[in-house]
């Protein structure tokens, strides 16, 4: 190969850093507990039917520019609270690409306050550097005392995994690391975070190849109270 040839860009079997990570999003949708749940456990199997082709077809690291947004200054912090737990695997898997994280937004639109306190970075998807359209797994970063507003996915299925920190959906319950919560198509769901430390939650999203490739991520109006 000449000097000026272009090299070929690696593919995931040649990347340990991202495979490692793929195996450990693969050990919590096939080890984690599905509480009974027949419907956890179905988006679960689909979860993993979707890595395991995508391993299989070992696809090529497609690179984006590393970005940061405000609230990656929690980063480390949520790392360092994601290895003291059940979550270790994943946390360690998770520093070992962060520098070549994309975090952004996903909204056209993005109120000041939850701009400083929020970002995501999708590693497997349409716009992940491993590149399916089948699957679409990433991560969400929440700075300590955040309310994420409440909103929805269309035709899309989304579990969450708590990796680091203490976090509420809906006001319902305290979620753990380890916790699995799914949201169906069209469920409308607000998160809360603590008072004190960051929260890190890993997600994984299945739906059709026209959903995944353009999700449409709104926030919903706030509703008007009666009376």
């Amino acid at each position: 190969m000449s000097d000026t040839e272009p090299a070929n860009p690696p593919r995931l079997n040649d990347s340990p850093d991202w495979l490692y990570l793929l195996r450990e999003f693969e050990a919590l949708y096939r080890y984690g507990s599905a509480g009974g749940s027949t419907t956890i456990r179905s988006h679960r199997k689909r979860v993993r039917e979707g890595l395991s082709s995508v391993v299989a077809a070992n696809p090529e690291i497609l690179l984006r520019d590393p970005q940061s947004k405000p609230v990656t200054a929690h980063f480390s912090r949520a790392l360092d609270l994601g290895e003291r737990t059940r979550m270790e695997g994943m946390a360690r898997a998770l520093r070992e690409v962060r520098g070549r994280l994309t975090w952004e937004y996903g909204y056209e639109r993005v109120p000041k306050a939850l701009a400083r306190k929020y970002a995501y970075c999708e590693v497997l998807g349409p716009r992940g550097p491993i590149h399916t359209n089948r699957l679409i797994l990433g991560f969400v970063l929440f700075a300590p005392n955040t309310t994420y507003p409440q909103h929805s996915h269309k035709e899309i299925e989304e579990s969450y995994i708590s990796v680091a920190g203490a976090w509420s959906e809906n006001n319902a319950a305290v979620y753990a690391p380890g916790s699995l919560i799914l949201n169906r198509s069209g469920d409308e769901h607000r998160i809360t975070t603590g008072e004190l430390d960051p929260c890190l939650l890993a997600y994984a999203w299945t739906g059709s190849v026209a959903s995944l490739e353009s999700p449409g991520m709104k926030l919903s109006a706030p509703r008007r109270k009666s009376g």
